[in-house]
């Protein structure tokens, strides 16, 4: 392991000076990642192969109507890109993988359950870790029923299902017990007459996008990052941005659950509906998602629009904007006038929409960040500069005073120079267009509320963002940029937290403080300072906007009287009673629960009981 790390690190950095861009591909990359680890510990993935790219395919809508899909080639430049990011992402996760982030496949006990073992596993944010006792990786449906089966019945045991480990709040992990669906990964059956796809749940969401693309399919949206597995995917009700697109549990036609007391259900509309509306933001707490059938959309190209506006000129066009776009994203940039609006809509096929050339090299776009870093720096440490991308060079930027409000003024006013001088338009595939680069570690809390409907917006989006900005600005927050504003419609999905009627909109909103290039003692701090930001947000916006965290990014109070007023909100917008009804008739030992999912939804379990298997 340690081997094949070195020598993926080794390609990485010949990739970093070869790469004329810092952006492409991540989910191929931790795709690699997956089979390289497994393949350098010695463990043999089953399945799997090259992923399909036809010239000319013929696919059907939902009518049954067949459409000539796009023709589907990658340049030599992009397979280049593509094989460049893939080992950067796959040398550093690898390498998080000798640390503990990615187990492989043990050998099976004469039961059918894999043998587990010991690990020590971190989160992607590395805001979490967790020393499990048993972690199981099973390879076939068999297996991870066995697993489940064995866990229901033997006396207090636990079984928390882990996807990619991108949560930021690691809402999968449980000490006693955990299960990965990682070599349960295959895309099972594409449809093209009914433009429906049927994967196994560890499935990443690029990989499977990329095996739609062959077939002139794809997902209807996509989140900012696709590294998720397909089962992580849906149960936090993960979500990209449109105004009239609901979260991706919205695309979910049928699901086949591995319940602790009932076995192995298979859910839809159609069989058992309140269960399925339940189970497709289950949290991993009504069974472990096997397989996940979803609705797709033709395959599609979106030409992508980036554009700097104060919030004057934000606010006089915004209810036009959410109607007139497919895809809607703002970037505030905290102690600046300055939003960065991005816009995607969809290209008519056989268009070519034409594209400017930026009025700015790459180097002249990074010159802002580049040149407030240098000044900080010695000659020898200026002189790596000039291979840092953006987000690099804020997240050394702020190392140098994280918890300076006005050091970290100066760094956003930076980037939204930089931010200026990166205007302009882009055509490319929606899987390729909808994602964008993060930044490295970080704690996130993303708050999502009702504003309205897309053909009336209430305006309560753009209230909550001048009342946030205000705090920002009042408490003296060293809030750096960007404080993101998405959208979506309504889900039917009970426990999504866009659950709305049809035609309704939902505004997401996170704010953030990075974690990367920081000493121990300095993350403390950040955390410390994150966890204040955090309280001013959830007393004094969420009450007032009706407001409830992102799954993934909530995170339990330790002050009892702050737990439960989050207990109490939790319980006023989600239909708590049904769920925890339905949890303690599929699973009554909660052996898939943990301390923060009992915490932030408490119930009585059934008394757990040692069963003979």
């Amino acid at each position: 392991m340690r081997r094949a790390a070195s020598l993926l690190l080794q390609k990485a950095a010949a990739a970093v000076r070869e790469s004329a861009t810092g952006r492409a591909g991540a989910a191929d990359g931790l795709a690699v990642l997956q089979r390289r680890a497994s393949a350098a510990a010695g463990g043999a993935r089953k399945g799997g192969g090259p992923v399909r790219r036809p010239a000319e395919q013929m696919h059907r809508g939902r009518g049954g109507a067949a459409f000539e899909a796009a023709p589907v080639v990658l340049t030599a430049e992009e397979l280049a890109a593509r094989e460049r990011t893939n080992y950067l992402l796959g040398a550093g996760l690898i390498a998080m993988s000798a640390y503990g982030y990615y187990i492989v496949s043990r050998p099976r006990g004469g039961d059918g359950v894999p043998t587990p073992s010991p690990e020590h596993l971190v989160n992607w944010s590395g805001t979490h870790e967790c020393q499990v006792q048993r972690f199981y990786q099973p390879e076939t449906l068999e297996q991870l029923e066995a697993t489940v089966k064995q866990a229901h019945t033997t006396a207090g045991r636990k079984l928390r299902c882990v996807g990619s480990g991108l949560s930021p709040n690691g809402l999968a992990f449980s000490e006693d017990g955990m299960v990965s669906l990682g070599l349960m990964d295959k895309v099972l059956d594409i449809d093209t007459a009914s433009g429906q796809v049927r994967v196994q749940a560890g499935a990443r969401v690029q990989a499977v996008a990329d095996e739609l693309r062959g077939h002139g399919l794809t997902l209807q949206n996509y989140a900012s990052i696709r590294e998720q597995t397909v089962g992580g995917f849906i149960q936090v009700s993960a979500h990209g941005t449109g105004a009239a697109i609901p979260p991706a549990d919205e695309q979910v036609v049928a699901l086949k659950l591995v319940t602790p007391a009932l076995g192995t259900l298979e859910l839809s509309q159609d069989q058992d509906p309140e269960l399925f509306q339940l189970a497709k933001v289950g949290l991993g707490c009504l069974g472990v998602v096997a397989e996940v059938t979803l609705q797709c959309v033709p395959a599609h190209r979106l030409l992508e629009r980036t554009t700097v506006n104060t919030a004057r000129e934000v606010r006089k066009a915004h209810a036009q904007r959410l109607r007139d776009n497919k895809h809607l994203r703002y970037m505030w940039i905290p102690s600046t006038d300055t939003v960065v609006v991005v816009t995607c809509n969809e290209v008519a096929e056989g268009q070519e929409p034409a594209v400017p050339a930026s009025k700015y090299s790459e180097e002249q776009q990074l010159a802002p960040l580049r040149t407030l870093l240098r000044s900080r720096l010695s000659a020898e440490q200026a002189a790596e500069v000039g291979g840092l991308s953006a987000t690099q060079c804020r997240d050394r930027l702020l190392a140098l005073g994280p918890l300076d409000a006005a050091w970290v003024k100066r760094v956003n006013q930076a980037e939204a120079e930089h931010w200026r001088r990166c205007e302009g338009t882009r055509v490319g595939w929606s899987d390729e267009l909808l994602g964008f680069d993060c930044g490295g570690q970080q704690w996130v809390l993303e708050t999502a509320f009702p504003a309205g409907t897309i053909e009336a917006p209430d305006g309560r989006d753009l209230a909550y963002m001048d009342e946030l900005l205000r705090l920002v600005a009042s408490h003296n927050v060293p809030a750096p940029a960007p404080i993101e504003q998405r959208w979506t419609a309504g889900s039917s999905a009970g426990m999504s937290p866009a659950a709305g009627a049809p035609g309704s909109l939902h505004s997401w909103v996170g704010v953030i403080m990075y974690l990367a290039e920081l000493e121990p003692e300095q993350r403390q701090a950040v955390t410390k300072s994150f966890q204040q930001y955090a309280e001013l947000v959830e007393r004094q916006l969420m009450p007032k906007y009706g407001a409830v965290a992102h799954w993934a990014k909530i995170e339990v109070p330790s002050d009892p009287a702050q737990l439960a007023a989050m207990q109490q909100r939790l319980a006023s917008r989600y239909p708590v009673a049904a769920f925890n009804a339905a949890r303690r008739r599929l699973d009554p030992h909660n052996i898939l629960g943990s301390p923060m999912m009992d915490a932030l939804l408490p119930h009585t379990a059934a008394p757990a009981e040692a069963v003979a298997a």
